[in-house]
């Protein structure tokens, strides 16, 4: 027995529960003690624990991280972890989902802070590209940041942020998918990769309005919304979601490009939309070996549909191979080459954002006049 017993080390169980129970949920964003999912914990042999933590779905898309951050918790203490994984029951799924939902504020895409619209007269310009950049860059800048992908034909968030998992469902809520500091909600998270999107105007709209308003986008400073290129039925519902939505234009140099943008711009005008500035992209060529500029796609573009708007020019971002690369490997320009000639002026523009702020002409105010006594 006393052979036995020497071979068992003691480990302050205590401590290990304290330091389980600090770690946060990659999704939810909550310690794991205050969400109810560190179950028991034993002491065994030499020294190594057991740690037993309940998911909310057996199907957890985090659960290697999770995992991983529950070892390194744990490793000051002991030299030997072992995590096992349960999953809920449905009444603790429940506790779970009133109690987090209780400690945050209910807050739809239209309770952000600003909004901005980025839109493009036509498709192949880089709008989406320019979205996802912007929105990492502020959210860099220490600003809460959601991007909705409403380009819902042409998603693209999924590729452009290298994420490939549905969101957390709690009930009737859903959670937005987190990534390089951004709320991100895309249809692509929601069907398998490569699946077309075959749905009608009705299906799309109704998908939308949850989106906007059935998400739990939480406390934001700024939205930032993908339209699909144009000005079709899928664009007209998302500004009428979000009416305090301001637009920001991206076009190529080209004329063709500048005069289908310039529609965009007319839309925004017809609804009483302001313009909060044109973003020029793909401005110059930049060559990977000498560093060279070239005007591939002409010039003259951004600045012709900035003066036709009335809007302010907020950057040119020119063609290099890091904006290339980062798109095909997932990661955002502005996180994988902060250094270069694209990532610098993504930031630039993203300094230079304004919200502006739609006039009241012709608003209805939903105040009643005081009756006359």
């Amino acid at each position: 027995m006393l052979g036995l017993g020497a071979s068992w080390t003691t480990v302050d169980l205590e401590q290990v529960r304290r330091a389980v129970e600090a770690v946060r949920d990659p999704e939810l964003g909550q310690g794991l003690g205050e969400l109810g999912m560190v179950r028991e914990i034993r002491g065994g042999r030499g020294g190594s624990v057991r740690v037993e933590l309940a998911l909310t779905t057996a199907g957890c898309p985090m659960t290697a991280e999770l995992t991983r951050d529950v070892h390194a918790a744990v490793a000051p203490f002991s030299g030997e972890v072992t995590v096992e994984l349960t999953v809920m029951s449905e009444p603790d799924r429940r506790r779970l989902a009133e109690r987090f939902l209780a400690s945050r504020p209910r807050s739809g895409a239209a309770d952000a802070r600003a909004i901005y619209a980025v839109a493009s007269g036509k498709g192949g310009v880089g709008k989406s590209s320019v979205a996802a950049n912007l929105a990492v860059a502020l959210a860099r800048q220490g600003r809460s940041v959601g991007l909705l992908d409403a380009d819902v034909w042409g998603y693209s968030v999924p590729q452009l942020f290298g994420v490939h998992r549905p969101p957390v469902a709690l009930y009737e809520t859903m959670l937005p998918v987190q990534a390089h500091g951004v709320r991100l909600m895309s249809l692509g998270f929601l069907v398998e990769e490569g699946e077309p999107i075959v749905w009608r105007g009705p299906m799309l709209h109704k998908a939308l309005t949850q989106f906007v308003h059935d998400v739990h986008w939480g406390d934001l400073d700024v939205m930032i919304l993908d339209l699909p290129p144009g000005t079709g039925d899928v664009t007209l519902s998302v500004l009428e979601l979000l009416p305090e939505a301001s637009l920001l234009v991206v076009t190529t140099p080209q004329q063709a490009a500048r005069t289908v943008a310039s529609r965009v711009g007319v839309m925004a005008r017809d609804v009483g939309m302001p313009v909060a500035g044109v973003v020029e992209n793909m401005s110059e060529l930049v060559c990977a070996g000498c560093g060279e500029h070239t005007a591939l796609f002409g010039s003259g573009g951004g600045a012709q549909l900035s003066e036709e708007l009335g809007a302010p020019l907020l950057g040119r971002v020119p063609l290099d191979s890091a904006l290339r690369e980062a798109g095909d490997a997932g990661v955002p320009v502005v996180v994988s080459d902060p250094a270069s000639a694209s990532a610098r002026e993504l930031v630039a523009v993203a300094g230079a954002l304004r919200p502006v702020r739609r006039s009241l002409v012709g608003r209805q105010l939903g105040v009643d006049p005081v009756p006359q006594r």
